[in-house]
């Protein structure tokens, strides 16, 4: 596993967004006395993300989320650090004990961080039992409230990207809804608001978006279609 290194932190925007959880484990290792490997999980409640310094560690964690048990799932459950001092003396959790023990892990100490709707742990493991208790209050929980910031941080930053895309077709789409609701304000002699129901009537009826409508009515300058426009006159919902 981990070798020990020279501590360094990292500030909030040298945490890329891509790498969030990877930075924050390894760097975690570096900053952490007599820590031999460390692995960090990120959850919305959806999506499940989990990074480790070592293969090894990957079997920690993946015991854990399988088993519903583990230091991962109490310190997300109770919202407090959960310090397993000595595993072999460990009772609780024994999957998770058998396993680490089974590889040379004797002590772990896993830091929850919630935060707008994410949950993200950072476990810390040791060859040495009681060798982690500095790391309670030690530049790993700097480093995890860090990351914890910058991972909310990207997820705003993306649904903002999300709505903004979402606008822009909406933006792009608009002329030709409304050419297509003149046409069937003329076939029709109605208002625009009825214009719309009806376009949104072809829509769910024919299982199409709203804007193929539009643009397939456009298109054909709604020749051919006045009398299914005239029938939707009496369709409940369209005028």
């Amino acid at each position: 596993m981990s070798t020990k290194t020279e501590p360094e932190l990292l500030a909030p925007e040298a945490v890329p967004p891509g790498r969030g959880i990877i930075e924050l484990a390894e760097q975690a290792v570096r900053c952490t006395t007599a820590c031999c490997g460390a692995s960090a999980t990120v959850t919305d409640g959806v999506e499940e993300r989990t990074a480790v310094t070592h293969p090894d560690l990957a079997g920690l964690v993946a015991v854990q989320l399988s088993s519903g048990s583990g230091p991962i799932l109490a310190a997300r459950e109770g919202g407090a650090p959960v310090d397993a001092e000595d595993l072999l003396r460990e009772t609780r959790w024994p999957e998770y004990r058998a396993l680490a023990l089974d590889s040379g892990v004797r002590a772990s100490v896993t830091l929850p961080f919630l935060r707008a709707g994410l949950t993200v742990t950072l476990t810390l493991f040791s060859f040495r039992p009681g060798a982690l208790d500095d790391a309670l209050d030690g530049p790993a929980r700097v480093l995890g409230d860090l990351a914890t910031t910058g991972l909310v941080r990207d997820r705003h930053y993306r649904a903002a990207l999300t709505e903004l895309d979402h606008l822009s077709t909406a933006l792009r789409n608009r002329p030709v809804v409304d050419q297509a609701c003149g046409i069937v304000m003329h076939v029709r002699g109605c208002d625009e608001d009825t214009a719309f129901a009806v376009l949104r009537r072809i829509s769910q009826t024919t299982n199409r978006k709203l804007t193929d409508v539009a643009g397939a009515l456009v298109a054909s300058r709604g020749r051919g279609l006045e009398r299914e426009l005239q029938s939707l006159a009496r369709a409940p919902g369209t005028g």
